[in-house]
């Protein structure tokens, strides 16, 4: 088992983020903002689920690996980071999730 961790990939878009666009793919990602970002998780999101579907268990495995990728990507153009969500799914978990969504505001 590896002993890569989600900190770890925060890290490294963190770094290749700041670099020149030109020389960086998660840098120009970020510079084109964060709707492109967004759409692009959107995309990376739809070929999970569709390997998912598909029931390929490398082709999934691959396509989680983007898709986390670009999520971090996406957290990155907005400011906000892992343990922020973290401290949210701690928040959320430390109730039974049928109670945690009865508790969420209705929209």
């Amino acid at each position: 088992m590896s002993s890569f961790t989600l900190a770890d990939l925060e890290t490294i878009v963190a770094a290749r983020a700041s670099a020149p666009p030109d020389q960086s793919y998660t840098a120009s990602l970020v510079a084109k903002g964060p709707a492109h970002c967004a759409r692009k998780f959107g995309e990376e999101a739809i070929e999970t689920v569709i390997a998912g579907v598909e029931g390929d268990p490398k082709a999934l495995v691959a396509e989680s690996a983007d898709v986390l990728f670009h999520l971090m990507v996406l957290w990155k153009s907005r400011g906000i980071a892992l343990g922020d969500v973290l401290a949210e799914l701690d928040r959320r978990t430390s109730q039974s999730g049928h109670a945690e969504k009865a508790a969420r505001p209705r929209t």
